[in-house]
């Protein structure tokens, strides 16, 4: 299981690679949300993610003969750019299986840092696991998975790490942290990080409409799973149900979730570029449409969101600025 430990000695193998992105903040956004609003920008992050950092964390962590053989990720893109980048610095052969309805330019991206892509057939039920099993047997790859990987949240709680440390110099010592969710590695490894640093940070997982599992997991008690995979915008954070590995960290520390609708992240995407200048993808922009749209779920006048990615191709981010004009 991740913990503390984990994370800080991933912050010391990820010190001169990982980039410390900034808090950023807007008068303008903080009118809309009606409360004092910080934004993590992932999306400034090596390949567009917070993802570098769990992919670069897990190949690190691999001894060099078992390294050396290859790795295997799936992923509809930005794990996909993490670890494909985090293999290439190592020069090490990647496997990416992507789903063929992922978004154009992160299936060219994942080529371009060097790894070899399969695609699957995500709408029709296409198996990956059954393709990654079929790899890992003839090739002798080492799985990464996108989230429910201790390695990975090591890497994701690095991020939870220079949030606490940011806030403090900015004299924030209670606010709540809304991080967008898929599986659960990004949440819950902020979420232990900021336990150990910065224990009045409550984190809150955001998650899109439809595709709430984390949130009704929290509610239940126990892991829900999403009727489909597919049919959302959102496509960084959908994921069937939260992991096992990520569910008794939420389960223990993370408060209620969020659900934001595809109208909400695209109208955030428009104002996070009019007013910090910052590209967000669709779900990568879920957790500050938290904020500026959902007050009344939330119970301090400071927040703290990620962007968790910036990789949205032209004719997406073209509709958000459409959509809010």
């Amino acid at each position: 299981m991740t913990d503390i430990t984990m994370i800080r000695a991933a912050a010391e193998r990820l010190k001169g690679h990982a980039r410390r992105t900034p808090l950023l903040s807007s008068p303008f956004l903080d009118e809309i949300a009606g409360r004092r609003v910080f934004v993590k920008p992932e999306c400034l992050q090596h390949t567009g993610s917070f993802k570098y950092r769990g992919g670069r964390s897990a190949v690190s962590a691999l001894d060099a003969a078992t390294r050396a053989k290859g790795v295997l990720a799936f992923s509809s893109g930005n794990h996909a750019q993490g670890v494909a980048l985090a293999a290439r610095e190592f020069d090490v052969p990647a496997v990416i299986i992507m789903p063929n309805d992922a978004p154009q330019i992160k299936i060219e991206n994942t080529r371009a840092l060097g790894a070899e892509v399969v695609l699957y057939d995500r709408p029709s039920g296409e198996s990956r696991e059954a393709l990654g099993d079929t790899l890992q047997a003839e090739r002798g790859l080492t799985l990464i998975r996108p989230y429910d990987e201790p390695q990975v949240i090591a890497g994701q709680g690095t991020c939870g790490l220079e949030i606490a440390e940011q806030a403090a110099e900015l004299g924030i010592h209670e606010a709540e942290v809304l991080v967008c969710c898929g599986g659960g590695g990004l949440t819950s490894g902020i979420a232990l990080a900021c336990e150990a640093d910065a224990p009045g940070l409550k984190v809150r997982p955001v998650e899109p409409e439809g595709f709430d599992d984390v949130k009704r997991s929290l509610l239940s008690g126990h892991i829900e799973t999403n009727n489909q995979m597919s049919g959302n915008i959102c496509d960084a954070i959908l994921t069937p149900a939260p992991g096992e590995i990520t569910f008794p960290i939420l389960k223990r520390l993370v408060g209620p979730g969020i659900a934001v609708s595809e109208d909400n992240c695209l109208r955030t995407m428009a104002h996070a570029y009019e007013r910090l200048k910052v590209i967000a993808e669709p779900g990568g922009a879920a957790a500050l449409a938290a904020a500026l749209f959902h007050g009344d779920k939330l119970n301090s006048d400071t927040v703290i969101c990620t962007i968790s990615g910036g990789n949205v191709d032209a004719p997406m981010f073209e509709r958000a600025l459409q959509h809010t004009r």
